[in-house]
């Protein structure tokens, strides 16, 4: 029985899934009953947690073989991180007191990096769990290809996405969700000792342009990638309803700059094995309901 956190979102669905593939029993944490009647449907036991609250999140963990246990995404967090802060606490203090065995925690790529920028939230949760004695490994994933999602209805209506990632032909690390999955339920199905940090990306690594052409080939039209200019990006992402918009846009200076990266530009990191071409067929083909 492994028990998984963010079974609703990307990453947690897909690990979910490689684990039922294998065979495994599966506990679904969920927020409330009525997000856990498709996967109770599917066999898994669930179990009603928010993350923030510490005693009943370890109820949910405890006699599991290991966890899977993800940050839920903040892409505007408050100064200082305090509200992701208090998530993370909730987090430590769960794993301490349900004494799962181990855990596969994901991480992202530039979680080392100091320089202020959104992924310092993932950056903490690794530095307040460094202390714990049992097996953790950290998962650092690269860029979601699933993130171009947003670019499929400009992509489609007028053959254009406008990427924040710069240049256009530009290299960057990404991977698939189902890789991470797949990559977190290897590791769940392993033992090792200490704590340990697992690099995933995509090989290769992959540009807007490249975007901009699978899409191309998806929809069976031209499709062309086009700059944002930085200029203009605060204030595109305060009219998204974004009230802090600058972690943001830093971690975008990093990718951009080349200072949010693998080490030795993932010389040691894991590959995956989906293409961005299949990531967008994907898209482009599920029902909106499923993307």
């Amino acid at each position: 029985m492994f028990a998984i956190t963010g079974i609703t979102g990307k990453v947690g669905s897909a690990t979910a899934r490689a684990l039922l593939d294998a065979g495994h029993q599966v506990r679904a944490i969920v927020r409330d009953q009525a997000r856990g009647a498709s996967w109770r449907s599917r066999g898994c036991e669930v179990a009603v947690a928010d993350i923030s609250d510490a005693p009943v999140l370890a109820e949910a963990l405890a006699g599991a073989e290991g966890a899977f246990v993800l940050l839920p995404p903040v892409f505007a967090p408050a100064p200082g991180f305090a509200d992701v802060k208090a998530t993370i606490a909730s987090i430590r203090e769960a794993l301490l007191r349900s004494a799962v065995p181990k855990a596969v925690v994901l991480s992202t790529i530039g979680a080392d990096v100091h320089r202020p920028n959104l992924l310092n939230g993932l950056r903490f949760l690794e530095e307040a769990l460094a202390d714990l004695d049992m097996p953790i490994a950290f998962l650092r994933a690269a860029w979601f290809m699933e993130n171009a999602l947003w670019d499929l209805p400009s992509a489609r209506d007028q053959g254009v996405i406008r990427s924040y990632l710069q240049p256009l032909d530009r290299p960057v690390p990404m991977v698939a969700t189902d890789d991470v999955g797949h990559t977190a339920t290897a590791l769940l199905q392993t033992s090792w000792t200490g704590h340990k940090i697992v690099e995933l990306e995509a090989a290769p690594r992959i540009s807007p342009n490249a975007i901009a052409a699978a899409f191309g080939k998806a929809l069976k039209r031209s499709v062309e990638a086009e700059s944002v200019p930085r200029a203009e990006w605060a204030d595109k992402f305060r009219a998204e309803g974004m009230k802090n918009p600058m972690p943001r846009i830093q971690m975008l200076d990093g990718f951009n700059e080349g200072w949010i990266d693998f080490r030795d530009r993932g010389a040691y990191s894991k590959k995956g094995t989906t293409s961005i071409d299949q990531v967008i067929r994907d898209l482009v083909s599920k029902p909106e309901s499923d993307r």
